[in-house]
């Protein structure tokens, strides 16, 4: 079966004439940290040196439980918690870019085992709820 998104781009690409898409409305399939940061207002607090990573789909959780059983590539994960647990979890399941909601700080030793792992380490002031609304809104795809 072919994926939607294909289908979509196909669609769009072959029959220009009779469709009613246009190529910005077809969702985007990567997306880079530099838009991420733009919509969600974050900064970057560590990792700026791999800030040209991209983004395919994106995970929200506390439940460092649940981010072990991730099995993808290119994802964010998008977390309230602000420990150093949470960096060891994602060097652990393979995350690389990782969003600090709420307006939590990142410490120091979080900050340090971030750079060292080549972790994008980024601080929002939006919520888990808004960030996860407002990227999946402007195309990050959820990972469920």
């Amino acid at each position: 079966m072919m994926k939607s998104w294909l289908f979509e781009f196909l669609f769009v690409y072959l029959c220009p004439e009779i469709s009613d898409f246009r190529i910005k409305n077809v969702r985007k399939l990567i997306v880079k940290i530099g838009e991420i940061q733009k919509l969600t207002e974050a900064r970057i607090v560590a990792g700026r040196a791999f800030s040209e990573r991209i983004v395919k789909k994106a995970f929200s959780s506390d439940l460092m439980s649940d981010v072990l059983t991730l099995d993808e590539e290119d994802i964010l994960l998008i977390t309230g918690l602000a420990n150093v647990q949470l960096l060891r979890t994602a060097e652990m399941a393979d995350i690389h870019i990782v969003l600090l909601a709420r307006n939590k700080p990142a410490s120091p030793e979080m900050i340090q085992l971030a750079e060292e792992n080549k972790i994008v380490l980024l601080e929002t002031p939006f919520s888990i709820f808004r960030a996860s609304g407002v990227l999946f809104s402007n195309g990050i795809k959820p990972l469920y």
